[in-house]
């Protein structure tokens, strides 16, 4: 990692216009007065639209957020919900996320409205994720080619996210507008479909407050907005498989084929006295699963590779990523399950690794 970190241009661009505008350059005083009351009396009337009885709690506004043309729409959190816990987790599992991403590229993200509005983080971890090249400036200052950019980078998201029929919940005005609703909508579905390696906390509801301008006044709504529901749900979005298709339909058969599972890797773990019973839960410290592959490759597994007697849900899933890597070493993909989903007892992620193993090395006596 390089010793300096760079952020992304956020707002360097918007002081220089505040800075260089017409009206800071001719001094006009008298008419910087009336725009300064105009803006005033647009902010008390959102106020006073905001505290109105349709709106159970008062909401600070922006002026920016009272200049509305008509019939125009903005929304935003309501300021309680930022400060729940699991909106707090979620914000910061996916800033993580993306800053370990961009390690390399020396790019570290601390606000996500202020940090990937104008595109350049987000045509950074496209690229990094995707393993592809877009086609946009490097630095763009002004709002045009911020704009651009953001078009070629939520193009580029949208024929990733297509096929899976997830919804599209964001759009370059409201990602550059600084609609933390919408980069979160849109950050989960990057994390899904690359399989980020993290946990996103489940159920994340909150609360927005929508404002609209009609017929000169302004009107304000409040509304749940959901931005997770389960891993299962939201993973589902990109991978039905024979599994799916066992758990919902044919769970009758599901005894069947964990009693197959369980035969065929005690046959081998037997070799070193272990004995499964338990699927869901004897793979979930990673160990069986590493020992396993070393029986089946035929090698012996170093110890210090991995820890025998792990502590903890780091270790685990240090243990898990390991045996994903000797699976991978052996010839086979990489497994669709998350080391996560495995370390968290999934049983549906536990059985796609071990059946992948059962498909390959079945023929082993």
């Amino acid at each position: 990692m390089s010793s300096t970190p760079v952020r992304s241009p956020t707002l360097q661009g918007q002081k220089m216009r505040k800075d260089e505008s017409f009206l800071g350059k001719l001094g006009g005083t008298l008419v910087r007065k009336k725009k300064a009351k105009e803006v005033t009396d647009l902010q008390e009337e959102g106020k006073n639209a905001i505290n109105a009885p349709m709106s159970p709690t008062p909401i600070d506004l922006h002026p920016e957020d009272t200049l509305l043309e008509e019939n125009e729409e903005r929304t935003m959190i309501d300021p309680n919900s930022k400060e729940e816990t699991k909106f707090k987790e979620l914000v910061k599992v996916l800033i993580d996320w993306i800053n370990e991403v961009l390690v390399e590229e020396r790019i570290i993200v601390k606000n996500l409205e202020e940090d990937l509005y104008d595109g350049q983080v987000l045509q950074k971890l496209l690229e990094t994720l995707g393993s592809r090249k877009l086609n946009v400036a490097e630095v763009t200052q002004s709002e045009i080619g911020q704009k651009q950019k953001l078009q070629t980078v939520l193009e580029a998201v949208q024929e990733l996210l297509r096929p899976q029929g997830w919804a599209i919940r964001w759009n370059v005005d409201s990602v550059h507008g600084k609609n933390l609703v919408a980069i979160l909508h849109l950050l989960v579905a990057l994390a899904m479909h690359f399989r980020a390696p993290i946990r996103l906390p489940e159920h994340v509801c909150v609360q927005v407050v929508v404002v609209k301008k009609r017929e000169g006044l302004l009107q304000t709504a409040h509304v749940t907005e959901e931005l997770t529901t389960t891993t299962e749900m939201m993973m589902g979005k990109f991978e039905r498989d024979a599994f799916d298709t066992l758990f919902d339909h044919a769970p009758d058969k599901l005894s069947v084929v964990k009693k197959s599972l369980i035969t065929f890797v005690n046959k081998h773990l037997n070799k070193l006295n272990l004995e499964v019973t338990e699927l869901e839960t004897q793979f979930a410290d990673g160990v069986y699963l590493v020992l396993l592959m070393g029986l089946l490759e035929g090698y012996f597994v170093p110890l210090h590779n991995f820890y025998l007697t792990p502590e903890g849900f780091e270790q685990k899933v240090h243990n898990v990523a390991f045996s994903f890597e000797l699976m991978q070493d052996g010839g086979l993909k990489k497994p669709k399950a998350r080391p996560e989903d495995i370390v968290n007892l999934d049983l549906k992620s536990t059985l796609r690794v071990l059946y992948n193993l059962f498909t390959k090395y079945k023929h082993l006596d």
